[in-house]
């Protein structure tokens, strides 16, 4: 998925207090703010999307991998005494 960038111009100064003081109050960065509150604004929720949704689903079997960690599934009955 490709992410845009905005850049946004002429923002009122009420409007950016508003964003910096939400950011300081929910510990987030100014970006993710604007970025949740231009989502919500259009019915979307910001949040659900994550870096890796890419690789969800994409999961292949190979034998070579799962034979190269086979041998982390064996249990030492020494480690648990």
């Amino acid at each position: 998925m490709k992410k845009s960038q905005y850049t946004v111009r002429q923002v009122p100064p009420r409007v950016d207090e508003a964003l910096r003081r939400k950011a300081k109050l929910k510990g987030k960065s100014l970006n993710q703010v604007i970025i949740d509150s231009l989502a919500g604004s259009v019915g979307e929720d910001a949040s659900r999307y994550h870096d890796l949704d890419e690789l969800a689903g994409s999961w292949k079997r190979d034998r070579a991998f799962d034979n190269a960690v086979k041998a982390f599934d064996k249990i030492d009955p020494g480690d648990w005494k």
